[in-house]
């Protein structure tokens, strides 16, 4: 009887358990289970639609760490309505103490902040406010402002450690200020003042900036250490109002507005960015929330009005599969 060798020339590879660095596809034999194994290729990154948001409305705050907790804080028209989202469906909640738009949110669904925003009339080009509001779950208490008023910073971080950056304050700002539960402290600028950039990271200390108006779509994307802001490779598509997902090592940076409004997504695997799967509505002014395995893009604005859209990320992934030679 011809052997696997006889007919295709070669034995299968023999692996103690799994393969570390597996081919997509590639079959071995595990001697410690005694058992063959099949690793199935990964599935296309995808976007699928989510449960909608109650009102319509751009220009948002966002938060959430995960794609089944996230906010969606004011918008356009400065208003103070807040949104939950529980991975089906969003809940209104307690509002804002002061309605606004173009604010940044920090933290989770159980303790976060609103940074900044502008509480002027919609289409607003006003220099922003200072104003922060801290949450605890269920309701929003003010807390100490900003020392630089803005609108559409970038931000990163939890609510008792965050780093807002960029903006506007009445011209494109690179301050950067470092929130530590109960003060704001000023730190190193940005290399680029910018508005409405992307901004990610799970510290203050390890953030990532990128994209913004500065004043044309810039794709500059810059990494901060705690001190420092370095420059680093550049998004593929230069734009602003995006929506961010995930930390400096792993984020999206999703839609947003180019030299029109895109669907555009892009993944940073904390070296350079590579386009992936485009959202299936093309939004800017919206929000992000969630991981770069599983990410929200949250509401926003086509190109004629706000939309109640919410899309989710599914990240490729790859698995295993046993059998038994019989």
């Amino acid at each position: 009887m011809a052997t696997y060798k006889d007919l295709v020339g070669t034995a299968v590879r023999n692996n103690a358990g799994n393969l570390t660095t597996a081919e997509k596809g590639q079959v071995w034999f595990d001697s410690t289970n005694i058992d063959f194994k099949y690793l199935f290729p990964a599935v296309v990154s995808s976007w699928s639609t989510g449960g909608s948001l109650n009102t319509a409305r751009g220009v948002p705050g966002g938060l959430g760490a995960s794609q089944d907790a996230a906010l969606y804080i004011g918008g356009s028209q400065t208003v103070a309505s807040v949104e939950q989202y529980n991975g089906t469906s969003f809940t209104e909640v307690a509002d804002l103490n002061t309605g606004r738009k173009g604010t940044t949110g920090t933290g989770t669904t159980t303790a976060g902040l609103a940074c900044g925003g502008d509480t002027g009339p919609s289409g607003s080009g006003g220099p922003g406010v200072a104003n922060v509001e801290s949450w605890n779950g269920s309701a929003w208490t003010e807390t100490t402002d900003l020392n630089n008023a803005r609108q559409g910073p970038g931000g990163s971080g939890i609510s008792t450690s965050s780093l807002i950056f960029g903006g506007y304050d009445g011209t494109r700002t690179a301050n950067t200020e470092h929130w530590n539960g109960s003060s704001w402290t000023e730190m190193n600028n940005l290399n680029q003042g910018r508005s409405n950039p992307g901004g990610v990271g799970t510290a203050y200390n390890t953030a990532l900036c990128f994209g913004g108006a500065s004043p044309s779509n810039t794709a500059n994307t810059e990494s901060f250490d705690g001190t420092n802001w370095t420059e680093v490779n550049n998004l593929n598509t230069a734009r602003a109002n995006m929506a961010s997902a995930g930390d400096a090592t792993s984020a999206l940076a999703i839609g947003g507005y180019s030299t029109a409004v895109v669907a555009i997504v892009e993944l940073w695997d904390g070296t350079s960015w590579t386009e992936t799967t485009d959202l299936s509505t093309g939004r800017y002014f919206m929000a992000g929330a969630g991981t770069t395995t599983a990410g929200l893009g949250m509401g926003g604005e086509t190109s004629t009005a706000a939309v109640t859209n919410n899309e989710e990320w599914t990240a490729p992934t790859t698995s295993t599969v046993t059998f038994t030679a019989s």
